[in-house]
């Protein structure tokens, strides 16, 4: 009646909820669809939780005996068409067949998913005939066809969207007598042939399998396409036709890692996408930080429990994962949390983070008048708070920096921005439960009953600054308050909010001393995320040596490509000819020359000379 609890991978990686006997989309086992089950009200039998569905080996009380039950590698049996498929990306695109030959008898079946909410999944035409199967909403498939007697049409109603990406089953058939359409485990539709009239359906035009001629054509993924008994070859087609590919593999499969800090990708007909709500970033990948700047004053609280609310409706709120539902109710326990967030400030001390209950529990991230960054926790069982001091490093000095806090019981792992993560553990003494949680503040703690006195006097004047990506568990308040959802009902906010990145990236700040350090690596060469040594400004000395080193080199280089242009180009504006001397005071050119060359009146006497014959 819900989401299975149990599946198979197939060659494709995709999972599939039937077992032997049935098939996908049915929701039956092979003895509910025989109508033998142990206990009818259920189309299983383990649904019954019979005692009787059970393996029991005795003989096993004598000394030294024993029994061991395996269960061994998953059979896979049944017709290689099955799966069959071919997935439709562009709205024009197709598949074509040769003309279905169905003049008294047509007996259709096939498989299909899609996220799109209409398109054709088939048609034939002749003259006037036709024959056509197509989704034409999302919740109606259509079945029409015309055999000379004017078009009939027969629709088949879902009560919930048949474009939800999961496999849906159709099957429609007609003959001399009748027509009908079924999909899935819908009741039948049936429609009564004429008595009179034409009963022979004449096609000659091709069969087209994902469009049909001006109409929206189908996107999405067709399989095991059966035409009276005959499965059609939909991948070795679509392996020469584009705009479709064969099979139906999903991209997630593919691309799904791109969908970063706990987003969950989802299958599109043409693509994939990131579901990011269940994180604290956006963006198409999820890896947009949600922030906002806090002025002096501004909080922020998210309540966990909204006024009013059935336990019923706490646990099924869509804001949090089945898993978590214990967050939203008041009389649940945590045993575990995540947080995370960045920050920014310049000013000390502040309230952070806070998160009450409605018993004396609470969970705090403080920064001291020092600069320093404590995290807080009381869970019962002890007099005072279990503190974590971080007294090492002055966190309000203007860079963004990353807060990483996971508890398992009494376990707590701490990491700060990009160094190694830190282990902790709550005392003997304390609980490890987490009771009631109530409200989670930003910036500022404005809670009724009693509060930590420390707390108390880090509230004025509160948190100014940036934070960002915050998430606890499942719940991203900032981006509730900024990305109005159903979420956003659980939020109020005192000030003004403005949306900020927080700078993004945390900067990694100099180390300290190896005497001071509790992290610092013994081992030069070990993975650390800062190597070398600082100076005054944060600035690593040998990067400014390197980087005077590298200025020097330029400044030679410009140098000489100077020096040897101008050594190339020392004659530029001058040139040498040939032309005869006193050519500038001359007549004529001629006159130039004879002026210059006294063998040339020689030559001119010689070739005035005459020759008689």
């Amino acid at each position: 009646e819900g989401s299975p609890y149990t599946w198979w991978v197939g060659k494709a990686n995709e999972k599939h909820y039937y077992w032997g006997g049935s098939g996908p989309g049915i929701q039956k086992c092979a003895c509910g669809i025989e109508r033998n089950c142990t206990d009818p009200k259920y189309y299983c039998n383990c649904d019954a939780d019979y005692k009787q569905c059970q393996v029991v080996v005795g003989d096993v009380d004598r000394p030294g005996s024993e029994a061991k039950v395996s269960v061994g590698p998953v059979r896979c049996q049944g017709d290689r068409n099955y799966w069959n498929a071919a997935s439709f990306v562009t709205s024009s695109s197709y598949l074509h067949f040769s003309t279905f030959q169905g003049e008294t008898s047509a007996d259709i079946s096939f498989y299909f998913k899609t996220s799109a909410s209409d398109g054709v999944f088939l048609e034939n035409l002749g003259n006037t005939d036709f024959i056509k199967l197509e989704l034409k909403s999302a919740t109606e498939v259509s079945f029409s066809f015309d055999v000379g007697n004017g078009p009939v049409e027969m629709v088949v109603r879902s009560p919930s969207p048949l474009s939800d990406d999961q496999w849906h089953r159709v099957t429609a058939e007609r003959n001399v007598k009748q027509a009908s359409l079924q999909v899935d485990q819908l009741p039948l539709e049936v429609r009564k042939a004429p008595t009179e009239g034409h009963t022979r359906l004449e096609l000659y035009s091709q069969l087209y399998v994902g469009a049909a001629g001006g109409q929206r054509g189908f996107l999405g993924c067709i399989r095991s396409l059966r035409m009276n008994g005959v499965t059609l070859d939909l991948e070795e087609r679509a392996k020469v036709t584009p705009g479709v590919k064969p099979g139906c593999s999903g991209h997630c499969t593919s691309y799904g890692m791109y969908c970063a800090n706990g987003g969950k990708c989802v299958e599109k007909y043409n693509g994939y996408s990131c579901d990011c709500s269940k994180t604290a970033y956006d963006g198409p990948f999820c890896i947009k930080d949600v922030g906002a700047f806090f002025e002096e004053g501004m909080w922020l609280r998210y309540n966990f429990h909204s006024p009013g609310t059935s336990m019923k409706d706490l646990v099924s709120r869509t804001l949090l994962s089945s898993a978590d539902p214990e967050i939203t109710s008041p009389d649940l326990t945590l045993n575990k949390e995540e947080l995370s967030f960045s920050f920014s400030t310049t000013k000390s001390p502040c309230v952070l983070l806070y998160i009450s209950s409605y018993t004396q529990d609470f969970m705090a991230v403080l920064v001291k008048p020092s600069g320093n960054l404590q995290i807080r926790y009381s869970l019962g069982g002890t007099k005072e708070p279990y503190n974590i001091e971080i007294d090492h490093r002055n966190m309000a000095n203007g860079q963004p920096h990353t807060v990483n806090i996971t508890r398992n019981g009494r376990d707590i792992v701490l990491q700060l921005d990009h160094y190694p993560p830190t282990s902790y553990s709550l005392p003997a003494a304390s609980d490890i439960q987490f009771n009631s949680p109530k409200a989670l503040f930003l910036g500022k703690v404005i809670e009724i009953g009693k509060i930590d006195q420390d707390i108390y006097k880090y509230n004025t004047p509160g948190f100014t600054g940036c934070l960002s990506r915050v998430q606890f568990n499942q719940i991203a308040p900032l981006k509730a308050a900024l990305r109005p959802t159903n979420a956003s009902s659980h939020v109020h906010i005192q000030g003004e909010l403005v949306e900020s990145n927080c700078g993004a990236s945390p900067l990694t700040i100099p180390p300290m001393s190896a005497a001071t350090d509790p992290w610092h690596l013994d081992s030069a060469s070990a993975d650390f995320p800062y190597n070398g040594q600082a100076i005054g400004d944060g600035v690593n000395r040998n990067s400014a040596i390197i980087g005077g080193v590298i200025a020097v080199v330029i400044f030679t280089i410009l140098c000489t490509l100077v020096f040897l242009i101008r050594y190339m180009f020392r004659h530029k504006g001058t040139y040498h000819t040939n032309e005869a001397k006193g050519a500038e005071s001359a007549e004529s050119a001629d006159a130039a020359i004879m002026n210059n060359d006294p063998n040339f009146t020689e030559t001119i006497d010689e070739s005035k000379k005459e020759w008689l014959i």
